[in-house]
């Protein structure tokens, strides 16, 4: 017990001094402010979210501002944040606490984890950073500390499972805001992915991981990503650019260039579609990364003359002059950056 309540101790007393008090959605905090952010943070470190966080408030300042938006409104101002079913689920959500809780974001836990894009840890950070009610949380910093503290080597199922029953046995009863607040800075701001600060760790005394000698951070972390290639079928009209709504895995929902992943299949699929240009010419090609791979993107550019339509339902001609407000991904958003430049 008293191992327990040093961990605690110390995690609270560093968070005093060092924890992060002002982060925007800490400011006039409500339970809409934090369930934004709490999805905004899967996957996706702080200083990455903070302005995503700020202009999507801005955009939608309350529940019923947001239960009126259309999904293509909530992408758009999504777009570049990355991870993007995270925002349909926000659109599906916001549907359910419309029709089924009156506006009202539920405080039960079990109604929370039913709602989209809501797991058990999420559910935890809601409840806990808006009411102080006692619910751990196990997101990837927190289960980093764990791991190191206590040196678990398990599979990940049995992992799983023990960082649950030693979270909840850790978080004390009267300052569970503080406490997970708390993890979730030592893990961002100390006990970090690659190179942690171990030195300046409220828990270093008693970490298996800091005591071990033999450890070797660098070999654990260091993977090769996969690349992957790709073709952008570039099809522009004076200042139009077309761009299907796409329906695969990849920024699904989003409007993008017509893609493959075969050279072969994206000069078929040109042919097919009979489209009288004046020019055709490969652009330069360029990397965009995803957690665990890579696109080497391969942009076809083809200048029309005549606007032939060959839309299908959804599909648009995007004006970069006077762009639509929808979704799109930061490598359509880097080409068009890039032909307004030009």
């Amino acid at each position: 017990m008293n191992k327990i309540f040093n961990f605690s101790n110390n995690i609270l007393n560093w968070f005093h001094v060092y924890g992060r008090k002002k982060l925007p959605w800490q400011i006039k905090k409500n339970v809409y402010k934090i369930w934004i952010s709490e999805i905004m943070l899967q996957q996706t470190q702080v200083k990455v979210v903070i302005p995503y966080f700020k202009k999507f408030i801005k955009k939608f300042p309350s529940i019923k501002k947001l239960s009126q938006a259309s999904l293509d409104e909530i992408l758009h101002i999504w777009s570049g944040l990355g991870f993007y079913n995270r925002a349909i689920n926000i659109y599906k959500t916001i549907q359910i606490i419309k029709k089924k809780y009156n506006y009202k974001i539920p405080k039960n836990f079990y109604k929370l984890i039913k709602l989209p894009g809501i797991g058990k840890s999420t559910a935890g950070a809601i409840l806990s950073l808006t009411y102080n009610y006692y619910f751990p949380i196990l997101d990837g910093n927190v289960k980093r500390i764990l791991k190191r503290f206590y040196n678990y080597k398990l599979s990940q199922y049995l992992l799983e499972k023990k960082l649950w029953k030693k979270i909840s046995l850790l978080i004390p009863i009267h300052n569970s805001e503080k406490f997970n607040q708390s993890l979730m800075d030592l893990g961002t701001l100390v006990c970090k992915i690659k190179n942690p600060i171990c030195k300046k760790c409220p828990l270093k005394i008693k970490c298996l991981f800091y005591n071990n000698k033999n450890n070797d951070l660098k070999n654990n972390y260091i993977k090769k990503k996969i690349i992957k290639n790709c073709w952008f079928i570039l099809i522009k009209y004076k200042n139009f650019f077309y761009l299907k709504k796409q329906n695969q895995t990849i920024w699904k929902k989003l409007y993008y260039f017509p893609m493959f992943f075969n050279k072969k299949k994206a000069f078929q699929w040109i042919k097919k579609n009979k489209l009288i240009y004046e020019k055709i010419k490969k652009k330069k090609k360029f990397l965009h990364h995803f957690s665990h791979y890579s696109l080497l993107i391969h942009p076809i550019l083809i200048l029309i003359h005549i606007k032939k339509n060959i839309q299908k339902d959804k599909d648009i001609w995007f004006n970069i002059f006077k762009p639509q407000k929808i979704g799109i991904p930061t490598p359509v958003k880097k080409i068009f950056t890039q032909m307004l430049k030009n």
